[in-house]
């Protein structure tokens, strides 16, 4: 008997399954589900208007999150700039602003969990 081509890839995966020592089995049940992952990180918009950068950073979960704002210049000559860590507290809105003395190439926010 010829085994269809989308029917081999399952009956070879059935028959591993089948051949796995009980040890290796019991092994990968244990413990249930996976803890849930925690929710973490505000969520971030930023504008951009010429030379100036505005960010707003919402904090819906419990833990604090340390936003800060990183600014790459379009010059070569002008310097990129990074602000201060900001402390986004649960339920907050935090601002943050920059700017290069030209163009802005591109804008970001990192974030970090504070202990």
């Amino acid at each position: 008997m010829r085994l269809s081509r989308s029917l081999a890839p399952v009956t070879v995966a059935a028959a591993l399954v089948i051949c796995l020592p009980y040890d290796a089995m019991s092994h990968a049940r244990v413990g249930g589900s996976p803890p849930a992952p925690s929710l973490f990180g505000a969520s971030c918009r930023t504008d951009v208007r010429g030379s100036h950068v505005v960010a707003y950073c919402h904090n819906p979960y419990v833990d604090v999150d340390r936003v800060r704002l990183h600014i790459e210049c379009a010059r070569w000559w002008d310097i990129d700039t990074d602000s201060a860590p900001v402390d986004a507290e649960p339920a907050m809105t935090v601002r943050l602003t920059g700017r290069c003395w030209k163009n802005v190439q591109s804008v970001w926010i990192s974030h970090q969990k504070k202990r």
